[in-house]
């Protein structure tokens, strides 16, 4: 069946196609830097438990599950090709399912986020306008294999991680507490790099200029790596000379061991794009956390 006759189809969504859709396992990044903001804030989340686990759901099922939605309605022609098993190319989500669920979730997301006080709706619609100007036309930053990724990066770790911070402190957070939220949302620039990777075919037959397609992936492989190591780097000079050293020892430490996990990638980028996602990332969003704890009570210490 293609795109074009899923999109007449009479029939409603199945339950698990709508799950699969909005793809549990990518809530995790910013449901994880949110409670990195929190605790780098420095205020006992104990203190405001409800606005704690209202900004976890809204960052990751509801704002990220939204984005994916969004993503795979403006993708259906190049999932059709890279990957036609998936709920809106294959059927499963018929007809315009995918755009009105992308929708009611971007009208979920404002209100929830209206709930978190003014910082953390300006936030939630920093990011619900970020989600659409990546996926759609006649924007479509996911075109670019700079500025897509980045944005990407931006809505998935600093965004998160700033909001979680300003909501549990009701106020702009400190410049550590930004410094920190932007160089590791400058590092998942090379993280999403390499999730392109898995769209290599579809990105070229459709227009989409990643840094795969446009770079190869040698290069590409290259250039992640690149990133995701200078920004930790940062961090870990910053760390330094902020009087942190054993927290900088021990994110010097994680940012070794996704060093020997790197040569591994470069060895074989395209093959070993999923094996990096799932051992390297694990140790960054490990040194994220670490750095919260090392800044939460930087202000305190000056």
């Amino acid at each position: 069946m293609s795109v074009s006759d899923n999109v007449h189809s009479p029939t409603h969504p199945q339950p698990k196609a709508v799950l699969e859709l909005i793809k549990p396992i990518t809530w995790f990044p910013p449901m994880w830097a949110y409670l990195c903001g929190i605790i780098s804030a420095g205020v006992s989340p104990w203190s405001s438990w409800p606005l704690v686990i209202l900004g976890v759901v809204l960052a990751g099922p509801v704002v990220c599950g939204m984005s994916q939605a969004a993503n795979d309605w403006c993708d259906r022609h190049v999932d059709a090709v890279n990957e036609p098993h998936r709920p809106i190319p294959s059927g499963r989500i018929p007809g315009r399912w995918g755009l009105w669920i992308a929708l009611a979730m971007s009208v979920l997301s404002l209100a929830l986020g209206w709930l978190l006080g003014p910082w953390g709706f300006a936030a939630t619609v920093v990011g619900v306008l970020a989600a659409w100007a990546y996926s759609a036309e006649p924007v479509r930053l996911k075109r670019s294999g700079w500025w897509g990724p980045g944005l990407v990066g931006l809505c998935y770790e600093g965004l998160p991680w700033f909001t979680g911070a300003a909501v549990l402190s009701q106020g702009l957070p400190s410049f550590p507490v930004v410094t920190m939220a932007l160089l590791y949302a400058f590092g998942a620039h090379g993280i999403m790099t390499l999730n392109d990777f898995k769209a290599l075919e579809g990105d070229r037959q459709h227009g989409v200029r990643s840094l795969p397609v446009t770079l190869g992936p040698e290069v590409a492989a290259r250039v992640a790596c690149t990133v995701m190591g200078l920004a930790q780097a940062l961090v870990v000079a910053l760390l330094f000379i902020w009087g942190r050293p054993w927290h900088a020892l021990a994110v010097l430490a994680l940012l070794c061991a996704q060093v020997w996990a790197m040569k591994t990638l470069l060895a074989d980028p395209k093959g070993k794009a999923p094996w990096y996602n799932a051992t390297g990332i694990a140790m960054y969003v490990s040194g994220m956390m670490i750095t919260a704890f090392a800044i939460r009570t930087l202000e305190v210490a000056q």
